[in-house]
């Protein structure tokens, strides 16, 4: 009887190892690695979510009549090496995985790697798309997306008659106070409790609340929830932060997608059905579908065409090591506060909070970006390789030089200010560059600017911005300010 090994991010009877298997042909193998599990200071969300679901669908397989052979290790290869010697397969085949090590673990191990379809643009099709351009925008390849999936396509034009909508999905935050959707929850029952007892202490974070689906059906039922009560007003205002709102209208699916509990396929078709029927707005459907037919897809495309170089790019030379606020969570700053307590809470903060308030901060100060994908690789739910380093490495840092993000993503508070009601209440002022009360993102930027002027001289969007830099008449006492910002932050004072 051949084996089919199953990874902990592949948890879906889809998966194209299982295609055609079945248990009078196949057994199962799934393998808990413990060196991977205490490799990093993980969210207890994250673990428990991963550890659990691969439990849970383990049950599901044997349910279906499968032998499943589900065992701990010391780490994948011994777990293997376990299960040949006691078995003695004919094959073991898995399917490709999500990281580009395990890859290569997985070429080592002398097991059957099967093409995956957990995507809807295979990362070879995405090098062969890559081949040739100049450079490479997501824009493009969003647009080439929809006309060879058909996603809101009314024959050969977008449906609405515009490709991209994002212009109205800008919005500050309302100030009306209205009520946002809540999290779907599922009762947490004996298994998660086994499994949050098993945890090692090196993990971090709050316990989870039963936010987080564990099994394809508990997925499924937030996906029903975000189409009939979240997606109705996605759009205008996600890129909008209040405090106490750590969801908002955002529709927190993406940990089912990266482990495989729904495909992306699956996760359109419902907002394009919803959006022809009349249930959402275009503007919405547009950019629910975007994140995943092209962000989502882009990401995954050029981390498989980039790396592993990718992994070491540094290109501001940032060395700066993590603030310690970022474990601790103490800090004056509020939309640093705010956003540090939503992953606590949940491991989860929404994109603009991570762009633009911890990715910010770490650009301006000059985090080292290996040391910043670590930890947001170790602290979300969603959180993976190929999905950390090309938004840290690529977008929130700049460390790629300009490869994937036209620009860096650099704001002082005033951004914040704008796009947030986080500056309300806050000690320090936005709209101040110097002085004990001015805002901490207000000074680094403009230092960042003055900082890094002749690599980014080039750069035709920055012209702007290193103008306005060039204008400042107390540049120097900013600059000053922003010295004893980033000594604060060096001390865990600030």
């Amino acid at each position: 009887m051949r084996t089919v090994w199953v990874l902990g991010d592949q948890l879906n009877r889809r998966i194209s190892s299982l295609a055609g298997r079945t248990p009078d042909d196949t057994r199962i193998l799934f393998v808990e690695s413990t060196a991977k599990i205490r490799s990093k200071p993980y969210h207890r969300q994250r673990l428990h979510l991963v550890i659990t679901a691969m439990r849970r669908f383990a049950l599901e397989l044997e349910a279906a009549g499968f032998e499943v052979d589900y065992r701990s290790a010391d780490s994948l290869a011994s777990g293997l090496a376990e299960h040949r010697s006691e078995y003695r397969p004919p094959t073991v085949s898995v399917m490709e995985p999500m990281s580009h090590r395990m890859l290569e673990l997985l070429n080592r191990l002398d097991v059957e790697v099967v093409r995956s379809n957990q995507f809807l643009f295979h990362y070879e099709d995405f090098a062969t798309w890559a081949h040739g351009r100049k450079r490479l925008v997501m824009e493009e390849f969003y647009r080439m997306q929809r006309r060879r999936l058909g996603y809101l396509m009314d024959g050969d034009e977008p449906a609405g008659g515009a490709w991209n909508f994002d212009q109205d999905n800008r919005q500050p935050p309302p100030r009306d106070g209205r009520n946002w959707p809540s999290p779907v929850h599922t009762r947490l029952d004996e298994l998660d409790r086994t499994v949050l007892s098993e945890l090692p202490d090196s993990a971090v974070g709050a316990d989870p609340d039963g936010t987080w689906a564990t099994t394809r059906r508990a997925a499924l039922a937030r996906l029903r929830h975000v189409i009939e009560e979240v997606l109705p007003i996605f759009g205008p205002h996600e890129d909008a932060m209040l405090s106490g709102q750590w969801s908002m209208g955002h529709s927190l699916l993406s940990p089912y997608l990266n482990l495989g509990l729904l495909y992306p396929d699956e996760v359109c078709d419902a907002a394009e059905e919803a959006y022809r029927t009349g249930r959402i707005p275009i503007a919405s459907a547009e950019g629910f579908i975007r994140q995943i037919i092209g962000w989502r897809e882009y990401v995954w495309g050029t981390y498989w065409l980039w790396m592993p170089g990718y992994a070491s790019m540094n290109e501001l030379g940032a060395d700066r090591r993590l603030p310690s606020l970022f474990e601790s969570g103490e800090t004056e700053m509020r939309c640093v506060d705010q956003t540090l307590q939503a992953v606590h809470e949940h491991g989860y903060a929404h994109h603009i909070q991570r762009l633009m308030v911890l990715g910010n901060l770490a650009l301006l100060a000059g985090v080292s970006p290996q040391q910043m994908v670590e930890w947001m690789w170790a602290s979300f739910v969603d959180g993976a390789e190929w999905v950390m380093l090309p938004n840290v490495i690529g977008m929130s840092l700049y460390a790629d030089g300009g490869m994937m993000a036209t620009k860096p993503y650099a704001a002082g508070g005033n951004y914040i200010n704008k796009m947030s009601d986080y500056c309300s209440g806050c000690r320090f002022d936005p709209k101040q560059r110097v002085g004990t009360e001015a805002c901490p993102f207000t000074s680094l930027y403009w230092d960042f600017l003055a900082r890094h002027r002749d690599t980014l001289a080039g750069n035709h969007r920055m012209a702007r911005q290193l103008s306005a830099a060039d204008r400042l008449r107390d540049l120097a006492a900013v600059r000053s300010r922003a010295t004893e910002v980033l000594e604060l932050l060096e001390a865990g004072e600030l």
